[in-house]
């Protein structure tokens, strides 16, 4: 019977673990971005905050992918994609930070500061 009870246990700890995954990868190019394009953000929707469009890497060249629409989430604020500049002993090397979902409330989070690091 505990054999039984254990192995339900984990069969529903694996089959529920999906669930809660979060999966965030992140890569980094030699060519720098475009500068970001200026988009007319449309009139505000209730229950949705608007994602800004940025420059994404596709098939050895960037791509614009156009500002949308995102549910909101209670508590939570939408971080941006952006590309992150690193300098590196061969030149400047572009690493991407693909946007996520961030606790509005986290310790000294500065939304400004992430804006302007664009």
């Amino acid at each position: 019977m505990l054999k039984r009870w254990i192995a339900g246990f984990f069969a529903v700890a694996i089959l529920s673990a999906p669930a809660y995954a979060d999966v965030n990868f992140s890569f980094g190019i030699e060519v720098a971005p475009p500068p970001l394009r200026v988009e007319v953000v449309p009139q505000p929707r209730r229950g949705f905050i608007w994602a800004p469009g940025y420059w994404a890497w596709d098939h050895g060249r960037h791509v614009w992918i156009e500002g949308r629409w995102l549910q909101a989430r209670a508590g939570q604020m939408w971080v941006p994609e952006r590309w992150v500049e690193y300098r590196e002993s061969r030149g400047p090397h572009w690493h991407f930070e693909p946007g996520h979902w961030e606790h509005e409330h986290r310790h000294g989070y500065d939304r400004r500061r992430d804006h302007d690091r664009r």
